[in-house]
């Protein structure tokens, strides 16, 4: 796998991610003030997130943030086989 297409996947579930955490922040109605706090990320950080800029921000450390905010997060490897392709892939529940 090229460093873009790594790249591009790695924005892909960031984007994923993103879009969870956004949801759960105005679904609880919280500011970014609130979410720095629970989440212990900085409050720009917070608002990168909301913005999707995501360039300055890992993949974990999303992870985290989803965690601060009682979800389960679950990281499955498994072989590829001709029923699951090689590749990365986010699901929301």
């Amino acid at each position: 796998m090229s460093d873009d297409t790594a790249d591009t996947k790695d924005h892909s579930a960031k984007t994923v991610l993103a879009t969870k955490f956004n949801e759960l922040v105005d679904m609880r109605g919280l500011s970014q003030t609130e979410v720095a706090g629970i989440t212990c990320m900085t409050q720009p950080k917070v608002s990168q997130v909301r913005r999707y800029q995501l360039q300055n921000i890992s993949l974990e450390r999303l992870m985290q943030a989803l965690v601060s905010l009682d979800q389960c997060v679950e990281i499955v490897v498994r072989p590829a086989r001709s029923t699951y392709s090689a590749g990365l892939t986010v699901h929301l529940t």
